[in-house]
């Protein structure tokens, strides 16, 4: 992956996009730390749809609940003032 200092790729956007766009990511780096990484539109709906498909459904999440029937400490809050 080619890695861009942050004044040289807002110097060379053109050629960053360029890049990207032809399949490889570009990392952009802030003040020497990596801060972005520019890809396709392509790339970035290939990986969202990635993400999608494996994040858990709300049926799996549920059933991810336990079920010991154990009671459960409740905190004790004070309540809300009557000051209207």
């Amino acid at each position: 992956m080619a890695e861009w200092a942050l004044q040289d790729a807002k110097n060379k956007f053109s050629a960053l996009v360029n890049a990207a766009l032809a399949g490889e990511a570009q990392r952009v780096t802030r003040r020497g730390r990596p801060a972005v990484v520019v890809v396709s539109e392509e790339e970035y709906e290939r990986l969202r749809r990635m993400e999608k498909s494996n994040a858990p459904s709300l049926g799996e999440l549920l059933l991810e609940i336990p079920q010991d029937d154990q009671e459960f400490g409740r905190l004790s809050l004070p309540g809300r003032s009557q000051d209207f």
